[in-house]
């Protein structure tokens, strides 16, 4: 929402209520924006939980009070949820804010939490990147089969586990309306979900990057804020920067942002895991990247991303990077995203500050993280390729030419054969041609003899899981 209009709202929190010919009931510009309130969890204040405007950061005191000065730029006022209390949430989306428009006049902003009943170091999250509905049909791919795949893995979880999702951008493709379907998908999948803002959930040509996220605020809240889960802290930010034409934006964190990271940061353990969620990926997206990892020097850090509609893994120094496949795959066109990911999306369990995860593709079992390729090479010989989604520098390969070992598959940078198959050409992919074969990096291959009869790929992931897929040729 516009920045303007709450400038107008400022004076009718605590002593700021105007009157008459605009005549101030107070004269301080400080105490006119005096912003109270308490968090509480039944009868009892809640000490010590960040209460934030998205500038301003405090701490509730022993009775669970704070107070602060609301920044004139502040659309919200929101918690980061401490550790061992349920989420804010309302049909399954996180409300763990007040928007400053809906204040009412010189009423405190108060905050009810929950304690869970279970420890809550151990959980899970989920990472939907660029669900991308446009239309009724992407809506309709979306409800029969992203979400029930996700009920499969929250079912499989048990009633018990704690479980959440976030949604890394891209909500819609431009088309706000279908906001309320996303709603509805969430719902049905029953579990808290937040949303990151992404390029195709900002309004266009209406102003410049200050009035870009009116619509996602009103819908969802801030764009940057965190909370917390057992030993883990998360933070979502904004790094989407609309330069104020068209679709025109680039990827870009604003300095108020960091300032207020800077401060969030220093309410955490040094020891926690950090878990951070934006749009476009950090590692080659960010313009001013240098200054994001400068704050999180000396952290365990993941990096949730989307916005490419493939798949990467990047690790630099502390900070591990997923760069996510996309629910829609490349726009609904398929089964698969541009680098020859399935759609899908990614499952992180959490051990205290130990985290692990797998990529899910969607309709398909855990333990489908690769697919063979077999192709003529040459008189003598077949090539083999593989693609390993979810591949980083810890993964180790083998391959079996009629139930020998062969060794180590090699890497390299290529187009994934499926991709190449249903997307490049003048009509592919339908419905929506635009969309074309991307090259990766997490491709393997191997030449085998001509007369092979089988080809047995095996992989193991970080976490000492073994895959194993077979092609007879």
């Amino acid at each position: 929402m516009q920045r303007r209009r709450f400038l107008q709202n400022f004076a009718w929190l605590t002593g700021g209520l105007l009157v008459g010919c605009n005549k101030k009931l107070y004269s301080s510009k400080e105490e006119a924006n005096l912003l109270k309130g308490v968090v509480r969890s039944g009868n009892r204040g809640v000490a010590n939980v960040v209460v934030s405007d998205g500038y301003n950061l405090v701490l509730t005191d022993k009775s669970g009070a704070y107070e602060f000065a609301l920044h004139p730029e502040a659309t919200s006022v929101f918690i980061s949820t401490p550790s061992g209390y349920s989420f804010i949430e309302e049909k399954s989306i996180a409300r763990h804010y007040h928007l400053v428009q809906d204040i009412e006049n010189r009423k405190a902003v108060n905050f009810e939490l929950q304690q869970l009943d279970k420890d809550d170091n151990e959980h899970q999250f989920i990472i939907w990147a660029d669900p991308q509905v446009k239309n009724a049909k992407d809506v309709e791919k979306m409800m029969a089969h992203s979400v029930p795949d996700v009920q499969k893995i929250i079912a499989a979880a048990g009633s018990s586990a704690l479980i959440h999702g976030i949604t890394v951008g891209d909500i819609v493709w431009d088309e706000h309306k279908h906001f309320a379907d996303y709603d509805i998908a969430v719902g049905k999948m029953g579990i808290p979900f937040f949303q990151c803002l992404g390029n195709h959930d900002m309004d266009y040509n209406k102003g410049g990057d200050e009035t870009s996220d009116d619509t996602f605020q009103e819908k969802y809240g801030p764009t940057w804020y965190s909370f917390n889960r057992g030993k883990v802290h998360y933070v979502v930010m904004d790094n989407v920067r609309y330069l104020g034409k068209d679709r025109d934006y680039d990827g870009f964190i604003p300095q108020h942002q960091l300032d207020w990271l800077q401060k969030d940061l220093s309410y955490i353990p040094k020891e926690n895991l950090i878990i951070l969620c934006l749009h476009i990926p950090v590692h080659n997206g960010v313009k001013n990247n240098s200054d994001l990892y400068a704050l999180l020097q000396e952290r365990n850090v993941h990096i949730m991303s989307g916005h490419t509609h493939y798949h990467r893994n990047v690790i630099k120094d502390n900070i591990y990077e997923h760069n996510h496949g996309t629910v829609c795959g490349a726009w609904w066109t398929g089964p698969i995203c541009e680098d020859g990911t399935p759609c899908g999306y990614g499952v992180y369990k959490v051990n205290g500050t130990e985290l692990s995860w797998h990529y899910q593709a969607t309709g398909e079992t855990a333990d489908y993280q690769q697919k063979i390729f077999v192709t003529d090479y040459n008189a003598t010989q077949k090539q083999v390729q593989v693609n390993i989604w979810n591949y980083d520098p810890a993964w180790k390969t083998e391959y079996f030419v009629d139930g020998v070992s062969k060794g180590e598959l090699e890497q390299f940078i290529g187009l994934d054969p499926g991709a190449y198959a249903t997307m490049l050409g003048p009509n592919l992919p339908q419905p929506r041609s635009f969309a074309e074969p991307k090259q990766t990096d997490h491709l393997f291959k191997a030449f085998i003899p001509v007369n092979t009869k089988n080809i047995v790929v095996k992989t193991t992931d970080r976490f000492g899981k073994v895959y194993e897929s077979s092609l007879s040729i």
